[in-house]
């Protein structure tokens, strides 16, 4: 019917990768695209702030246009970040970081274009040039919900990497963070992420 609109949850659609549970597993997570954004510093810093609000300005303004274009509706997928620091340094101002939002089937790379150009031409996102389309094949991953503030997670990955060890695997990846809720509407101890370590056995 013309002018009708099909709402697809991505969320539920791939559950196991966006849902988990205080007790870890190990879980097959498919190849997935993202628009994606690099940088260094930690997770206060000007530079992620800026990257975080580049890229759900162009979700959003792609998940728009794939609306207007397809009849297609969908909720913006959460922010995920990609962690790691090189060698010795672990201060928070040497880490390096991947800040990313998954894009379902519908966002194309004619969708992401149009929508970065779009937001990029307001001025309001200078670091949205940066933006690209990314894919990234986990596999198998060991993952755990964490339930706090960010700063207390430390014991929650350690018991993680201790999980990893436990089952015979071991770590063999990013570390990688998905934040369920946002933490400028959330108080801290209601904080929710999602703790993923890519394994191989």
């Amino acid at each position: 019917m013309p002018g009708s609109t099909k709402k697809i949850d991505y969320k539920r659609e791939f559950k196991e990768v966006y849902s988990a549970r205080k007790n870890p597993a190990i879980i097959d997570v498919p190849p997935l695209s993202y628009l994606a954004l690099d940088g260094e510093g930690g997770p206060y810093s000007e530079a992620y702030r800026d990257a975080v609000s580049a890229l759900f300005a162009i979700s959003y303004k792609a998940k728009f246009l794939v609306r207007g274009d397809t009849g297609v509706d969908y909720g913006v997928m959460p922010l995920e970040t990609l962690w790691h620091t090189d060698g010795a340094d672990t201060g928070k101002g040497s880490w390096r970081w991947s800040a990313m939002i998954m894009q379902p089937e519908p966002v194309d790379e004619d969708v992401l274009g149009r929508a970065r150009d779009t937001v990029l031409a307001k001025g309001e996102h200078p670091a949205a040039g940066g933006a690209a389309r990314r894919e990234l094949a986990e596999g198998t991953a060991a993952q755990v919900l964490y339930v706090g503030p960010y700063e207390e997670e430390d014991p929650v990955i350690d018991a993680l990497h201790a999980f990893i060890l436990d089952s015979g695997a071991r770590s063999a990846g990013t570390h990688h963070e998905i934040y369920l809720n946002s933490p400028d509407r959330t108080a801290p101890e209601r904080l929710r992420t999602i703790i993923r370590q890519p394994v191989r056995r």
